[in-house]
């Protein structure tokens, strides 16, 4: 608090002493006011200064000009008087019936109450915790403390001095951290979302091993299971999945009703075009059986089963479509989570349906179960459960749609509304993933080839398709969930012509997912035996081992998957469907080959365990080709340099930490063979040795992007 002003000194109750401008000067008779001991000396020069070299600025002392500045003439120095002493007595008393006078207005310029020349009209006063605690939002809190200070606004009823109006300050731009906090949170619901669904996909996959096993009759109805989302990417779910969120994000901030007829008319269009597909999909399921494995069309049963196993599950294209629309209409309006929750639903009516299979007739090791054995009712019972649960999925977007306040209304007014533009932009699309499917067929033939020539368990489609889908969680988890958010920003960043943002982002999602990504990918190469022999022990020994070997083989491709996947994300956000078609004709072209070299050359024990390595072979070759041509599309900087490094050093603190995580998990598995309880133990023990190096390292080489993460989780946890 100030000191009492001069004036209120010896004043009594009804006083007409000074209560503002300067002190009057003394009259006849009386005590001259003594000067402030405090302050009388505060800009003096230090004389302790000049004999302390360390506090010396030698730049300061060079350009000093002390001819201009000359030293006292000897005996003319008046000795400063001592600090700190007592200030004299007032002359009068303070009055006792006045409890606390009110101080004038602070005179201008300095003073002794404020020596600095501060002013309490212009000086905010705030504390440590609004300073700490409030760095990062938007929004402009009042101070608390405020009423501590009215002292220093002049007495009550004083009229304020007028001033010349000052120019309103122009807005401040929104805060970083509140745009990097939105899109934490929103990447934080849909990995979440992501994670139950990858666990419940688990589940299922190991559900279905069971009841099905590895051999023929698993992969019969793995293709069955994969060929309606095959046709579904081939024909509208590429251009669904990344030409209609821009879309979807310019009708929105351009059209007067926010979007919501042209989403009618999307989702119309979508279920009519899925309908025809559908019909003409069931119509033709023996030709694309044949098609996805000549191997298993030449076995009467085998064909039979797995035609069978296809018309049931190929109606599920039209609700596949027509959840991805309502899901990119939410995520248009910003409603991230119900695209990746409702899948969970899917997942639990499948895991309930091969349960009750299992109830019914058992584990294929009890009842050696094969495609000449199984029953039409068990078959029809697989069949309507996996139809069910897709329209379970479906149909749960329904109230979400309505809660964002969209109500879907049919509209057959296609011409003149935009969609036209969007069938040209999916054009490519459908041609990259036309590009990518055919890829995907070849390595479906020549895997169930092999496995069927190798007469061994795990060694054909099914194990490919499980090891693939335990390799791709952390990528739908982590890379996708993080983009998913970033997408419509980078859209609007391209939108309004704004490179410099739309690198920044790419460069972000890169780095951020990278964190989690490269040692997710050292750990499936170090430990990729264990997790298979765990999760599936009920296929036998022999598969799971096989599984494990497959997906070790996947395992660091993962990173450039990765990659792939963000940098593709730029081309979309400027409406650029071409390059990626060409990129993935590389890509395909790439995996073909190189998976076909595989089947010729290894021996079909090993023929798929070369076709996992040669899939992350062939996104290394397009990750460097997307690079190069996205560099010069955003004006030749793509933050190269930064996100090289970031990567370039998790994986130096990766390799040592797989080398001594992959050895502990291998000797325990020698120790305690390739049980349940071996498999979890080296599991656990290789995954904390992996994680501990990789840790240790990474803060060792102070990599920004861990340090970040480590102080997030620590904040989060309040220490």
């Amino acid at each position: 608090m100030n000191a009492p002003y001069d004036g209120d000194r010896g004043q009594g109750a009804g006083g007409a002493g000074s209560s503002g401008g300067p002190p009057m000067p003394p009259g006849p008779g009386q005590v001259p006011p003594t000067p402030d001991p405090y302050l009388q000396d505060a800009y003096d020069r230090d004389p302790y200064l000049a004999q302390d070299l360390s506090v010396q600025d030698p730049v300061a002392e060079a350009l000093y000009d002390r001819a201009a500045h000359p030293p006292p003439p000897p005996g003319t120095y008046q000795q400063p008087q001592p600090l700190y002493q007592q200030p004299a007595a007032a002359q009068y008393p303070p009055d006792p019936r006045i409890w606390a006078q009110t101080p004038p207005p602070e005179p201008d310029g300095p003073s002794r109450h404020l020596p600095y020349g501060d002013t309490a009209a212009t000086t905010q006063f705030v504390g440590v915790d609004d300073l700490v605690g409030q760095a990062s939002r938007d929004d402009e809190q009042p101070d608390a403390f405020a009423h501590l200070f009215r002292d220093q606004e002049g007495p009550a009823g004083s009229a304020p001095v007028p001033s010349e109006p000052e120019p309103a300050p122009a807005p401040a731009p929104p805060k970083s951290g509140g745009r990097a906090s939105g899109i934490l949170k929103s990447s934080a619901l849909m990995a979440a979302g992501t994670l139950v669904s990858r666990l419940t996909g688990f589940v299922r996959s190991l559900v279905i091993t069971a009841a099905l096993g590895a051999a023929l009759l698993g992969d019969s109805f793995t293709i069955a299971y994969t060929l309606p989302t095959m046709i579904y990417i081939l024909t509208v779910g590429g251009g669904l999945n990344s030409v209609f969120v821009p879309q979807l994000v310019r009708s929105m901030k351009d059209d007067e009703d926010g979007g919501e007829a042209y989403a009618n008319r999307l989702l119309t269009l979508v279920m009519v075009a899925l309908g025809v597909i559908v019909a003409l999909a069931v119509f033709a399921a023996p030709w694309l059986i044949h098609m996805m494995s000549p191997t298993i069309a030449e076995d009467t049963a085998a064909n039979s089963v797995a035609v069978t196993f296809a018309r049931y599950c190929l109606p599920t294209i039209f609700f596949m479509g027509v959840h991805v629309v309502m899901g990119q209409i939410l995520n248009a309006r910003g409603k991230f989570g119900a695209m990746m929750w409702t899948p969970v639903l899917n997942n639990i009516v499948m895991i309930f349906t091969f349960g009750m299979f299992i109830w019914v007739y058992g584990t294929s090791a009890e009842s050696q179960m094969g495609v000449q054995t199984i029953p039409p009712e068990g078959v029809r019972l697989l069949g309507i459960g996996t139809l069910l649960g897709l329209v379970v999925q479906a149909l749960a977007m329904v109230p979400y749609l309505r809660e964002a306040g969209f109500r879907f209304r049919p509209r057959f007014d296609w011409k003149g509304h935009g969609l036209g533009k969007t069938v040209k932009l999916a054009k490519w699309t459908v041609l990259f993933v036309l590009a990518n499917q055919a890829g995907v067929i070849v390595v479906t033939q020549l895997a169930t080839s092999a496995g069927k020539l190798s007469g061994k368990d795990g060694t054909g489609f099914l194990a490919y398709s499980n090891a693939q889908l335990i390799w791709g969680m952390p990528q739908a988890i982590i890379t996708v969930s993080v983009m998913a958010a970033l997408l419509p920003r980078i859209s609007r960043a391209a939108h309004d012509d704004d490179p410099g943002a739309v690198r920044d982002d790419i460069s972000q999602g890169l780095r951020n997912s990278a964190v989690a990504i490269v040692p997710v990918a050292f750990a499936f190469l170090a430990l990729g035996l264990p997790m298979c022999t765990l999760l599936y022990a009920s296929a036998g020994t022999e598969a799971a081992r096989s599984m494990g070997f497959i997906l070790m083989a996947f395992g660091l491709g993962l990173i450039p998957y990765s990659v792939q996947y963000v940098v593709l994300r730029g081309f979309y956000a400027y409406e650029d469907t071409r390059t990626p078609f060409y990129n993935t004709v590389i890509v395909a072209a790439v995996n073909a080959a190189a998976s076909a070299l595989c089947y010729v050359v290894l021996p079909a024990r090993w023929a798929v365990v070369g076709m996992a390595a040669s899939y992350g072979l062939a996104y290394a070759v397009g990750v460097g080709i997307a690079w190069r041509r996205l560099r010069n599309r955003l004006g030749g900087d793509l933050d190269g340099s930064h996100v090289v490094r970031t990567y370039a050093r998790l994986c130096l603190a990766a390799i040592p930490a797989a080398v001594l995580g992959g050895g502990v998990g291998f000797a325990v598995l020698l120790g305690l063979g390739e049980g349940a309880f071996g498999s979890l133990t080296a599991l656990i023990c290789g995954g904390a040795v992996l994680l501990g190096v990789f840790f240790v390292a990474a803060k060792r080489m102070r990599i920004e992007e861990i340090n970040g993460m480590v102080g997030m989780v620590r904040g989060r946890l309040g220490r």
